[in-house]
């Protein structure tokens, strides 16, 4: 980056040439922004650690996964989504697997209940009522939770009920294609009548494989069958338009060279054009073995953007103790600027991405379940004066009596300063940061406690 000596010129001339690069910066950014909209991460912990609120509220950042050790329990839940929700720029995605049974994130261990399998449903039953009423029922534990998304209905064929990942668990409904279409569309009605975006998965078909993508390659080729993608000709026959997972899955009569999930044999000519998907396609984890061990982190993106991915899912948020977002957006960025990725692909996957939250996010979910005290709205952060040299006053308002921590970061992340770390009562608070050791630049002051997480954006002039 070319650096900017202003040193002696007058303050007006500074503030004009500041204006103008902060407009240069911003135009260089859009086609970043886009790309942030593509990702979606997972986390470690029950609260948004300052590495993803960060990537939040400067990358754009698109989605969030919550696997079982992010929920502790509804109230925590609700506090988590609405603290993310309130981070993001744009509506949020907020994902989790939630299919009954062997994989559900929401089950007695935090507060809610265990369900059947698929398996159970559609084969032990066989009852589309039992489907119908069990879904339901974690349609409205989701939604009361804030959570958007829910990763399933799996519609995997059970072809191999030993299949390492999914017979065994019990996640396909059953061994016959229209048993899983029905019970997977009373499945679909249900999450609908909560506003709950759906995602079949593992395209195009995961139940006959003898190995677990999770770990490595996983080959299909010699157990697929065309019968497999019963479900998905029905379901979209029906005009299903939410989420399709690609599975990390090779299928050589598909694809010679690339599993689906990078596949544009498989994601774009097959599911989109003969097919006729018209909603999003999200990767499955692309940190998995199948993926991971087999092509560079980089090649894997491009693959997978040029497949016609719509959206990347990472089950975290750092690799090699860097964020993903801003490695991703970097990578795609470059890709884009070389010409190895088409700009047109960025622009037609975000638009898909903005016109699906529109559908369904721009009603808040749950409101009436939400708290007083969990949304507090005496809680404040500013500054000034802003832009400053060398020091700002930092004023907070602290809705009841919590503990309080407040940092400063620069543009890339990183971590300038700790101001406070202490319990305080409510009240209305003011201290001071002194940047005299610091480059003029944009800083980002980020306030936490047990309810809330703000931002504010500081600027120092020099």
């Amino acid at each position: 980056m070319k650096k900017f000596f202003t040193a002696h010129l007058p303050i007006k001339i500074v503030l004009i040439l500041f204006f103008f690069l902060n407009i240069s910066i911003h135009s260089q950014t859009d086609l970043k922004s886009k790309i942030g909209q593509m990702i979606m991460v997972g986390f470690s912990g029950t609260t948004v650690p300052d590495s993803l609120a960060y990537d939040l509220q400067q990358r754009n950042l698109g989605g969030v996964i919550f696997y079982s050790s992010n929920l502790h329990d509804p109230q925590q839940i609700k506090n988590l989504t609405y603290q993310l929700k309130q981070l993001s720029k744009l509506p949020l995605f907020m994902a989790t697997d939630q299919e009954g049974g062997m994989v559900a994130r929401l089950t007695k261990r935090n507060g809610f209940d265990n369900t059947y399998t698929a398996y159970q449903l559609g084969t032990v039953f066989n009852s589309i009522d039992s489907t119908r009423k069990q879904t339901a029922e974690m349609a409205q534990w989701l939604s009361s939770c804030g959570i958007n998304i829910d990763f399933a209905p799996v519609v995997d064929v059970d072809v191999n009920p030993n299949s390492p990942a999914i017979g065994a668990y019990g996640r396909s409904f059953s061994k016959d294609p229209l048993t899983v279409f029905n019970h997977a569309s009373a499945f679909i009605d249900e999450m609908h009548k909560k506003n709950i975006i759906t995602t079949l998965k593992h395209f195009p078909g995961h139940g006959s494989a003898m190995t677990d993508s999770h770990l490595g390659f996983t080959d299909i080729t010699n157990t697929w069958a065309d019968s497999e993608l019963i479900p998905y000709q029905k379901l979209l026959a029906n005009n299903y338009s939410d989420m399709i997972m690609a599975g990390h899955l090779f299928n050589a009569h598909i694809d010679s060279l690339y599993p689906a999930s990078i596949s544009y044999n498989t994601v774009t000519s097959l599911l989109k054009n003969k097919l006729g998907f018209k909603g999003l396609v999200i990767t499955d984890d692309m940190l998995m073995g199948a993926i991971s061990t087999q092509f560079t982190f980089s090649k894997a993106i491009e693959l997978a953007v040029n497949a016609g991915d719509d959206i990347l899912l990472f089950a975290g948020n750092i690799i090699n103790n860097k964020s993903i977002v801003d490695s991703v957006i970097n990578i795609i960025s470059q890709k884009v600027a070389d010409g190895t990725i088409a700009e047109s692909t960025i622009d037609t996957a975000y638009n898909k991405i903005i016109a699906m939250k529109q559908k369904y996010l721009s009603i808040t979910l749950a409101e009436d379940d939400i708290s007083a005290k969990m949304i507090p709205n005496n809680y404040s952060l500013s500054n000034y004066p802003n832009p400053f040299n060398p020091s700002t006053n930092i004023v907070f308002s602290v809705g009841r009596a919590a503990h309080v921590i407040i940092k400063v970061y620069n543009i890339t992340g990183q971590l300038i300063s700790n101001l406070v770390d202490q319990d305080f009562a409510k009240g209305n608070y003011n201290i001071q940061f002194n940047g005299s050791r610091l480059a003029s630049g944009i800083y980002f002051v980020v306030m936490q406690t047990p309810d809330i997480l703000l931002t504010q954006k500081i600027a120092l002039i020099k």
